[in-house]
């Protein structure tokens, strides 16, 4: 009776509906179809599983033994057999070749398909050539016998550390910790946050998206509270108008740069060819007629390389009839229809940044000098209200689509990160308001007293915040963390607008290609249910941990 007490009523509520889940999905073969999508289990991944669960056990047994021998504490025997443990499991990957399949795997999933040599062309579920597979075997050859050597030479440290007179204090402890909390740390972020899965592709998606988003959003929910605290100083204003005026002295330079001339020639008879490079605002102009005699209907255009190959194309007189051409590519004899000088667009787009970075400089100077406060600090609060006017859809939309493109054409391709690189940035940003303001008022929450205590005892700003600050302010926002977190779960479904393929997309997918009415959509919401709940009992855990009433 104990035992079930202590359970959240919501999990017990769970629990006791668990078996006509379970005989639901055992006894219909729809739902066991939709389950089979939604998580992403792809044709012959259960080959995978067992390499998963020997990395998967390795890493979290030696990660366990550090977690264990920090704690206030001690518990030998149970860090002794985490030990254990771990070593049985890297035995085992020494010994057989069961990971072989499941680094593979990881291996073919992480390059692309259409460019990479390494994996066979069209071949579902991906699989690596011949040479590739050779080649992943060599480096296994010597990375899991050195990672055996570390795990040894970290353990080893670690338990002869504990045999000292301090155990806290011995070098060997300290260093044996920090090569095993190294080694397998690294190795559980390999498996659980950036290695393919491929019996739970989606399942894996939307859990890592939700974590990757919630720690980028606390970090930056950090940043804006940081900011928001900044000191008002005189020296400060003279910086920040100093920037202003440097930012448009800067604008102006771009600007004011020469124009470049360019010749509409030819006739409007068929297309206009339009050259790579060509101002956009003078194609606007074109396709629409905006100059002095343009047609009232909209020009159809086709772009060219060069100069030489529109030319060409008119004197073939194929569909093309007229270019708009820098005026020193124009032959002689052509008529010209419009003549005009235009900035290209990597002066002007340069000018207007400059502009725009110049004017939002100029206000918050202006706001800080007027309200006594730091510039950012103004700054941040108006990024933290701002952001939370917005819904979390149209921010993904807006991250995802206009401004990653043109990062990627201002960066001419090098920037061109991936649409789950894009979607995670974008829940960040839009979380990030509401995590400022929990922060925020954990932080207001801490009596001035213990903040002027710090100050009178010599510890600077960054110290108080760090010693007093921070630790009081965590315990008291770890509810309101807690709902965040279950909440960026569930949105982590608005980023199948972007055809990340998390849990929702497949749902979408498979319903469109089975048209089965409720399987697919029931079982996405059992999904859901289940990560919400588990996320709620790990809260729950850190609330009876941390919270004094509780002990």
């Amino acid at each position: 009776m104990s035992f079930i007490r202590s359970i959240r009523p919501s999990n017990l509520v769970i629990l006791a509906a668990l078996p006509f889940i379970v005989y639901l999905f055992a006894s219909s073969e729809a739902y066991q179809r939709s389950l089979r999508a939604i998580l992403g289990v792809e044709q012959g991944s259960s080959v995978f599983v067992p390499g998963f669960l020997l990395l998967a056990i390795a890493f979290s047994a030696g990660f366990a033994v550090l977690v264990l021998s920090r704690m206030k504490v001690q518990r030998p025997r149970l860090t002794l057999a985490a030990g254990f443990v771990g070593l049985l499991a890297t035995a085992a990957i020494l010994a057989g070749d069961l990971v072989h399949p499941f680094i593979a795997s990881v291996v073919a999933n992480g390059v692309d398909a259409f460019k990479s040599d390494l994996v066979v062309k069209g071949a579902t579920p991906r699989q690596l050539t011949e040479a590739a597979d050779l080649m992943v075997r060599g480096v296994e050859a010597w990375i899991w016998p050195a990672y055996a050597v570390l795990q040894l030479a970290g353990l080893g440290l670690l338990f002869a550390g504990s045999r000292a007179e301090v155990p806290a204090e011995s070098v060997a402890r300290r260093a044996g910790s920090w090569l095993v909390g190294l080694v397998n740390g690294a190795g559980l972020a390999f498996v659980f946050l950036f290695a393919h899965i491929a019996f739970a592709s989606g399942l894996a998606t939307t859990i890592r998206a939700a974590i990757a988003a919630y720690i980028l959003a606390a970090i930056l929910g950090l940043v804006w509270v940081g900011l928001l605290k900044l000191r008002y100083s005189r020296t400060n204003l003279i910086v920040f108008v100093a920037m202003t005026f440097g930012f448009a002295a800067l604008s102006t330079w771009f600007l004011l740069q020469p124009r470049d001339t360019y010749v509409l020639t030819g006739t409007l008879e068929g297309k206009i060819g339009i050259v790579t490079n060509t101002p956009s605002g003078l194609i606007g102009a074109v396709r629409f007629g905006q100059y002095e005699g343009g047609p009232t209907s909209e020009t159809p255009v086709r772009t060219f390389v060069s100069p030489e190959q529109a030319i060409e194309a008119i004197g073939k007189k194929q569909d093309v009839s007229g270019a708009l051409l820098p005026e020193a590519s124009v032959p002689a004899d052509w008529p010209q229809i419009w003549r005009t000088e235009a900035l290209n667009d990597r002066d002007r787009a340069a000018g207007i940044t400059l502009a725009v970075i110049a004017i939002a400089t100029g206000l918050l100077t202006l706001g800080g000098y007027l309200h006594h406060r730091h510039p950012l600090s103004i700054g941040s609060e108006f990024i933290v209200d701002t952001i939370r006017g917005i819904p979390m859809l149209v921010i993904v939309l807006y991250v995802g689509l206009p401004l990653s493109g043109a990062l990627k054409d201002a960066t001419a391709g090098v920037f061109d990160p991936p649409n789950l690189i894009r979607g995670i940035v974008a829940m960040a940003i839009a979380y990030s308001a509401y995590l400022a303001e929990i922060f925020r008022s954990g932080i207001n929450a801490i009596p001035v007293g213990q903040i002027e205590a710090a100050a009178s005892v010599g510890l600077s700003r960054w110290q108080t915040a760090r010693l007093v600050i921070l630790p009081q302010a965590f315990r008291i926002v770890i509810p309101p963390l807690g709902n965040e977190l279950i909440a960026i779960l569930k949105d982590t479904s608005l980023l199948s607008i972007l055809s990340i393929r998390d849990i929702t997309q497949r749902m979408r997918e498979f319903q469109s290609a089975s048209f089965l009415p409720f399987a697919p959509y029931n079982s996405a919401a059992i999904l859901y249910i289940l990560l919400t709940l588990a996320a709620a009992s790990f809260v729950s855990l850190i609330e009876k941990k941390y919270d004094v009433k509780h002990r």
